[in-house]
């Protein structure tokens, strides 16, 4: 209940709302208490002193009542409902929100599958309790109150007598909500659960078709799906054990009236008017009494959900601007690294240490070593993905946890090992990053990366809408429309993280060439598994096992004769050889052709 009470602050914003609907349900409950009134009136003088004239008049006020109440119900019923969505719209606006700042770290252990589901199950679980069920709710304890109010008005003895079955009830149904959160907890997980395996399957249905493991696969969802029908039996057998107790006292109750009611009635003592209202009050409170389980039952679910969505949203993102931050100017690219350390979380060895280097403005720095050497950590670091765990790291002598994110990371262009595209034009993942960028300077962009040509190939040219994550393109037309959206930046620091590796050798040259004049005047990180695009660095950074092991130009690493050179002469021996086995298997061929003419 703590965590529906919580949602209060969403409903600040419609407090007039809230109160007209209000209004508008006590009027409601207010008429609906006045008719078994009415109808002990008709009993009690209309009917046992036969005043025909009584009776037309409370005809007609039984009908006025009854339009108004429609009116009202009307009403209240959209005001409810317009407020519930709302509500289930300014969530859904937080949650998407607050995740876009959660850091990498958040991302790296949590699966996009439960969030999708925080987002939208979780999320309407609670629209639908704000909606009808605490209007319900509302009406429920309101019609109770005056009922009672009434009843032990008109007489107490009855009263008491009419309304002890509802003691037990009051009881088994605190017990009920207090179980039923719980279950539904495990509900939302297990549909969260789902949700990533439809998530995982979707994303990854080429390697799932590749490698033929569609029945693998559909098991596994079988599984998950399994687990939701079994937590949600949980809940209807829990349900199920209270709702036929529901029914049984409501009936207890006015068999009570009934018998007791017509002792008096007989004794004198009481009137048949008086006995019917009664009846007609108890009957008005059966409808809400039999739902009050359904309400609990929707309350645990939008509990629940709020548990879940809470949990995100006091999830404090780790990496934001400070409070006085300071807003950079533009940049002019240097870069410093003093003693950097840094240990992902749930990792037992630094994936950096101790690693110092300053990079000075307009410098190529090209970083090289084996897998896992600490490369993309490095210049994940820069725009301040992570956080260093020791040292700092400064940009133009700023260190950049003092900075404006913003102001940072609009002059840093990245080009991501695996190039992400959205379901869009090819126009607009373009200019991605300067939504305002007039359509010369994205065909300039496009052609500094040689794109422009393969997407003028398309008949609807950069207006083309390239499929989820940019599937309907190849790997090297991908990472060029990336090139391109950093590029369209301007940025003064430049980092292509492995950016070639999706292109073959020619289009390597072409991107190369192009990059050669637009790192101009502008501090470029280069990571790169092939020397080739290393050569004429300023400064290469050799990597190994989370620190700079080596570091110059490649002349002077050729010369050291350090891992630097194994890895050259590594990839030279490779080259050699793949072109030894090309021109076997060409003279092959040319033999073959030649005993096949003969």
């Amino acid at each position: 209940m703590k965590h529906l009470l919580r949602i209060r602050i969403f409903l600040k914003p419609y407090f007039w709302q809230i109160l007209a609907s209000l209004l508008m349900l006590l009027s409601i409950t207010g008429l609906s208490l006045v008719v078994p009134r009415i109808i002990r009136s008709v009993i009690d003088d209309g009917l046992a002193r036969g005043e025909i004239a009584h009776l037309v008049r409370s005809a007609l006020l039984l009908l006025g009542l009854g339009l108004g109440s429609a009116v009202l119900n009307l009403g209240n019923r959209y005001l409810s409902e317009w407020i519930a969505v709302r509500v289930g719209y300014d969530l859904r606006n937080r949650m998407y929100d607050h995740i876009q700042h959660l850091p990498f770290t958040y991302h790296d252990h949590v699966q996009s599958g439960q969030l999708i589901s925080r987002c939208i199950e979780d999320v309407r679980s609670i629209e639908r309790f704000a909606g009808g069920s605490v209007v319900e709710l509302i009406r429920f304890v309101i019609l109770t109150v005056g009922i009672l109010a009434i009843m032990l008005a008109d007489n107490a003895r009855l009263a008491v007598i009419a309304l002890l079955p509802m003691i037990p009830l009051i009881l088994m149904t605190s017990s009920f909500g207090t179980k039923i959160g719980k279950l539904f907890f495990a509900v939302d997980q297990a549909i969260g659960e789902v949700s990533n395996r439809l998530q995982e399957n979707v994303v990854g249905v080429q390697v799932v078709r590749a490698f033929a493991r569609e029945k693998y696969e559909i098991q596994r969802f079988d599984s998950a799906n399994k687990e939701v029908f079994k937590t949600w039996v949980h809940v209807i057998d829990e349900w199920s054990k209270i709702m036929p107790t529901t029914n049984w006292l409501i009936t207890v109750s006015t068999v009570l009236i009934l018998w007791f009611g017509g002792q008096m009635v007989i004794e004198g003592t009481l009137t048949v008017g008086a006995i019917v209202a009664f009846n007609a009050y108890i009957l008005m409170m059966a409808e809400p009494a039999q739902s009050l389980t359904g309400l609990v039952n929707a309350g645990g679910e939008a509990a629940a959900g709020a548990q879940r969505v809470f949990e995100v949203l006091e999830t404090r993102p780790e990496i934001q601007s400070p409070k006085d931050a300071i807003k950079l100017a533009t940049l002019r690219g240097e870069v410093e690294f003093h003693n950097v350390g840094l240990k992902y979380q749930n990792e037992r060895t630094a994936s950096l240490e101790n690693v110092s280097v300053r990079v000075k403005p307009n410098q190529l720095v090209a970083l090289i070593g084996p897998t896992g050497s600490g490369k993309t950590s490095l210049v994940n670091l820069i725009p301040r993905f992570y956080d260093v765990t020791d040292g700092e790291i400064c940009v133009d002598g700023y260190d950049v946890r003092n900075v404006d994110l913003v102001s940072l990371r609009r002059q840093i262009g990245i080009v991501l090992q695996t190039s992400l595209l959205f379901s869009d034009t090819i126009k607009a993942n373009i200019a991605y990053g300067r939504p305002d960028a007039t359509m010369d300077e994205i065909i300039a962009a496009a052609k500094a990366a040689q794109a422009h040509d393969f997407i003028m190939g398309f008949p609807n040219g950069y207006e083309t809408i390239v499929g989820e994550r940019g599937v309907t393109l190849s790997g090297g037309q991908r990472q060029r429309v990336a090139i391109a959206r950093a590029l369209l930046m301007d940025p003064r620091i430049l980092i292509l993280d492995d950016s070639t590796s999706s292109v073959d050798t020619q289009t390597e040259k072409l991107i190369q060439a192009a990059l050669d004049n637009l790192m101009e005047g502008r501090t470029t990180f280069v990571i790169a598994h092939r020397l080739s695009t290393v050569r004429r660095a300023d400064m290469i950074l050799v990597m190994d096992k989370g620190q700079i092991v080596e570091r110059g130009t490649h002349d002077e690493l050729l010369k050291a004769g350090g891992l630097y050179k194994e890895i050259h002469d590594l990839q030279l021996v490779d080259h050699a050889r793949f072109a030894e086995e090309m021109e076997e298997l060409v003279e092959e061929r040319v033999e073959i052709k030649k005993e096949r003419e003969l």
